[in-house]
């Protein structure tokens, strides 16, 4: 199975076989031409196929591919419903709350759930589950599905990009909530921060999603902001914010003075709205019913390689920030394993 990640500059790929353990047999990041991804969705159908045949003409992968999705037209509630035991009236219970709380019309909308925990009966009133409800646009989906069969690969599934980097980066075992709803001992709820073009966040408890959202911070926003400036594209621009980084003064850097200047300015710039963001989301999360504070934040994705930026990050937002890939892709290096985390987290099935 290989899991698919695209972005507005790249398509990331990595091969797993699964055999009681989990393998990574390979795994590829590849240009992408401009134009043809915005804000995790398809721009242009014709220069995502013509990224997709050059990425397996340049790499041995297997066709059958998981893809992520993460943008503004995937929406995730997390509901709390008496426990229902049969799977058709548990079905139609969470549509029928789906209705009322997810602003998509459920006619045009793909909708997911899974149980992720609950509470005992109390005085008297019958049990009670949370339900994380997933819901995405059916043309939106079907407008990533397209491109990739017409590229000659075969879709088996599509995720959503939270999961699977919940899936990479989370510790295996406690994660099944107790009989009684409380969490598993010694497991702490994680905010675990994806910053690539977007920004995927998703709270965890072990390996079962308590909160997740999209946010359009991310590199897109903040390399087109130093591309917009100086001219420069999507890929240069990226490969300028990681060279400046946050770490060393502006005239320790080599190379051009007035673009180290711009980068750092886009970064920092890019840190504030990034932090800004994250406490957003956790006061958001922090008000549902139920919810236990996070921890601390872990975070992935081509951003957490900007030097100096998750050590900033911990210094404003208050809370313990590492930055984490798995294991399996330590040989790939600094820069290219964690743009490759999401899609391995992908390719892994539970």
């Amino acid at each position: 199975m290989v899991g698919l990640d695209i972005e507005a500059g790249s398509i990331a790929a990595a091969e797993v076989k699964v055999n009681g353990v989990a393998q990574l047999n390979a795994a590829a990041v590849h240009p992408l031409e401009g134009g043809a991804f915005h804000e995790g969705e398809v721009v242009d159908s014709d220069r995502l196929v013509d990224g997709l045949k050059s990425l397996y003409g340049a790499h041995k992968l297997s066709k059958q591919v998981r893809l992520g999705v993460g943008n503004q037209r995937v929406l995730v509630r997390t509901f709390r419903l008496p426990a229902i035991e049969d799977p058709k009236e548990m079905d139609a219970a969470v549509r029928f709350q789906a209705q009322e709380q997810i602003p998509m019309p459920m006619d045009q909308a793909i909708l997911e759930h899974q149980v992720v925990g609950g509470a005992p009966p109390v005085d008297g009133q019958p049990p009670q589950v949370d339900v994380v409800v997933a819901a995405a646009r059916r043309d939106m989906v079907a407008s990533l599905i397209e491109p990739v069969r017409r590229a000659g690969l075969e879709p088996v599934g599509v995720d959503l990009a939270a999961f699977g980097m919940i899936r990479a980066l989370a510790p295996r075992g406690g994660a099944v909530p107790t009989p009684d709803g409380g969490p598993a001992e010694g497991t702490d709820a994680i905010l675990y921060c994806n910053l690539g073009d977007a920004m995927n966040l998703a709270v965890a408890r072990g390996r079962v999603c308590l909160f997740t959202r999209v946010s359009a911070v991310g590199l897109e926003q903040i390399a087109g902001r130093l591309s917009g400036q100086l001219g420069l594209t999507h890929e240069h621009a990226t490969q300028w914010l990681t060279h400046v980084g946050l770490e060393q003064p502006v005239e320790q850097i080599e190379g051009d003075q007035a673009t180290i200047a711009e980068a750092r300015r886009a970064i920092e710039e890019g840190l504030t709205s990034i932090v800004d963001d994250l406490r957003l989301s956790l006061d958001y999360y922090g008000a549902q019913e139920g919810a236990e504070p996070a921890t601390r934040v872990v975070v992935s994705g081509a951003g957490s390689a900007i030097p100096g930026l998750v050590q900033k990050m911990q210094e404003t937002l208050g809370l313990p920030v590492t930055a984490s890939i798995p294991s399996a892709l330590s040989e790939y290096g600094s820069e290219t394993a964690p743009r490759l985390t999401l899609p391995y987290g992908l390719a892994l099935e539970d």
